[in-house]
């Protein structure tokens, strides 16, 4: 990892040549989303729009000819949070921030996927008896259509979630490199840190549990609300792993966990990071001068 750094901020043709050769590679535009971040962290935004134009071609391309977007919203997704971090240093505001941004990807994923999305949600309202059993059948016909009407939105809001979260791991890869080249374990004291407060985080639960009383639209606020919540858990494990020094094991055993029972251990990072805001786990064990990972000043 550190070599895919060096050799990105050895030069503006580096840069431009990982950004612009990741974007054009369909599994590969989350690295190229990364190294532009690391650019646009490190010499911002004057020097970075070369690079960030000419990465922004490839995915550009990906869009008009083969009907995908993703290369194009996750690179001008994370370098708009990388903006966020580098004028805030604040990870809270970049995550919140995120989810304006999820909404945007949910209005173009609605616009170029709305026939796709439409036939799947038509065959998940199929199945709803079989996977609801008595449940179904307990409902009225107004109940019934209510439900159908969310499936459509939710499914929207979480293609746009899975976005919003690539978006912020490629910032976080970006700023991983910035602190591995110029302020080695910055990042790991910042990232330990990430805490939602508690008004927020209240807001972010009212959005996930009250969005849809309030319009089938509002159904993708819940997934796209979660989003920080899960960003936050998941760092209070790693402040409290590295506070009691634990071995990594412990991490490893989560990501494979949230891998592999990702319906399980999802949700439980976000009760786990709405507890943390009202109770506040690491209040006294986390140092107050908490380093920046961008190695500047």
């Amino acid at each position: 990892m550190r070599a895919i750094a060096e050799f990105i901020m050895r030069g503006r043709m580096q840069a431009t040549l990982v950004v612009a050769g990741c974007a054009a590679l369909p599994l590969l535009y989350w690295l190229g989303a990364a190294a532009g971040s690391l650019v646009l962290l490190r010499r911002g935004l004057k020097d970075a729009l070369g690079v960030l134009a000419l990465g922004i071609l490839p995915a550009l391309i990906w869009w008009l000819y083969s009907d995908d977007p993703r290369a194009l919203m996750v690179l001008l997704g994370s370098s708009g949070l990388a903006l966020v971090l580098r004028a805030s240093e604040s990870w809270n505001r970049v995550l919140l921030v995120s989810i304006a941004m999820g909404l945007v990807f949910s209005v173009v994923l609605g616009a170029v996927y709305r026939p796709h999305i439409e036939i799947l949600a038509q065959e998940l309202v199929k199945i709803l008896p079989l996977a609801l059993g008595d449940l179904y059948q307990q409902l009225s016909v107004e109940e019934r259509a209510r439900l159908a009407a969310l499936i459509a939105p939710v499914l929207t809001g979480l293609i746009a979630a899975l976005l919003q979260i690539v978006s912020v791991l490629s910032l976080i890869i970006g700023r991983y490199w910035q602190a591995l080249l110029y302020n080695p374990g910055g990042f790991g004291r910042e990232f330990r840190a990430i805490r939602i407060p508690l008004g927020p985080a209240m807001l972010l639960l009212a959005c996930m549990l009250l969005g849809p009383n309030f319009g089938s639209q509002m159904a993708m606020l819940t997934p796209l609300c979660s989003v920080p919540l899960v960003f936050a858990g998941l760092a209070l494990i790693h402040g409290l792993v590295a506070e009691k020094r634990l071995a990594k094991f412990w991490l490893v055993g989560l990501y494979v966990t949230l891998l592999l029972f990702m319906q399980l251990i999802y949700p439980l990072l976000v009760v786990l990071a709405i507890v943390d805001s009202l109770i506040d786990f690491r209040g006294r064990l986390t140092p107050k001068d908490v380093d920046s990972a961008n190695g500047e000043g």
